[in-house]
């Protein structure tokens, strides 16, 4: 037993108080709401056998130091929990630890024929994990940094955006990095800091229009068409364009607001249909919708269906060269220069179809 114990005072960090009670780290600083647990070991001798052991607070009562059983210490029922013997080993944990657990531990042991009590101690830090963001709001492209604060050393911080593990701590916003940020130590995701918001602003994304009718439309009826988007802020201002079959390059503005209604459908109406929406950090095409109207636009629409059909088979051979070649070069210029996400959105025409048709 004397050779453990010249090891035990042998091992860095480990400190002897009184020849008798040795603790293994006489500093420990842990998260509030998780365990820790003292490590020590006492020694008497052979003519000696122990009859009780406990573990004391140290608190300060009227203006005095004291010295005040665990057991008697209503805040720490059912917290902590001897796991020592009445051998040599006096080791303590504490659970679900609190702000006032901070403070200087110490320990007893009685034998048949004396009472021994540690001259030194083990002192307790508890400490919170505060997370922050910079900034807290952001647009799209800023550099955002994560930051977890602690009294204690903890190399291995894990963060989490409403609950999913965060790669990096540093990283350029997007809008789907908007959410609540926690931090945590590898290991210990039951222990979290309190979560910090992240907002980020950017203009507005994948702009659409829905059509109020069916497939098939009269001349004569109504239609609405109502274009939606993802922003933040919320888009706040609308445009509605529209451009004949033949000539698509010259745009029309045709009226403003969410929701474009035309009442009745004439054969003027034929032509493109798209939207613009618009917040204070710009603004965003939608897709194109089609309005074909009588046998004029109808047959207008067929022309260039099978002239958009001709040109997508003519260019079809020419793009998938240049998709091949785009693919080769940026495999070569990956390992020296990495690409980095674009938040530039490309308005692509497409064509969605409406059909409207005269009665008969």
């Amino acid at each position: 037993m004397i050779a453990v114990l010249l090891f035990l005072l042998m091992r860095p960090g480990t400190v002897s108080t009184d020849g008798t009670v040795t603790f293994e780290n006489p500093d420990y600083c842990a998260l509030k709401g998780s365990s820790v647990q003292f490590k020590c070991l006492y020694n008497y001798s052979d003519v000696e056998t122990v009859s009780q052991t406990s573990w004391f607070k140290g608190v300060i009562e009227d203006g005095i130091f004291q010295r005040v059983n665990l057991s008697l210490i209503p805040s720490y029922q059912n917290r902590w929990e001897y796991r020592g013997d009445h051998q040599h080993n006096c080791s303590l944990a504490l659970h679900d630890l609190q702000d006032n657990d901070t403070g200087y531990y110490f320990f007893r042991f009685d034998t048949n024929k004396y009472g021994w009590r540690s001259k030194g101690s083990v002192y307790l830090s508890v400490t919170e994990l505060h997370a922050e963001v910079k900034p807290q709001r952001a647009r799209a492209g800023d550099n955002v940094t994560l930051n977890c604060r602690t009294s204690c050393h903890y190399p291995n911080i894990v963060w989490l955006r409403d609950g999913h593990l965060v790669t990096k701590p540093k990283f350029t916003a997007k809008a789907e990095d908007a959410g609540y940020y926690s931090c945590c130590v590898e290991g210990h995701k039951s222990v979290q800091s309190d979560p910090m918001a992240l907002a980020v602003w950017y203009s507005p994304l994948n702009v659409s229009i829905e059509v109020s009718h069916g497939e098939y439309l009269t001349e004569g009826s109504n239609v609405s068409l109502t274009c939606s988007s993802a922003a933040n802020p919320a888009a706040d201002a609308y445009t509605w364009y529209r451009s004949g079959v033949s000539s698509s390059n010259s745009l029309l503005r045709v009226g403003s607001g969410q929701v474009l209604t035309i009442s009745p459908v004439e054969a003027s109406h034929n032509g493109l249909y798209l939207c613009q929406a618009q917040n204070r950090l710009g603004k965003s095409n939608s897709t194109a919708v089609l309005l074909a109207v009588g046998e004029e636009g109808l047959s207008r629409y067929t022309v260039l269906k099978i002239g958009v059909l001709v040109i997508v088979v003519l260019l079809l051979p020419s793009l998938v060269i240049i998709w091949a070649w785009r693919r080769r070069r940026n495999s070569r210029n990956s390992a020296s220069d990495k690409e980095t996400d674009s938040h530039d959105y490309e308005n692509i025409l497409s064509i969605t179809e409406v059909k409207i048709t005269t009665p008969n």
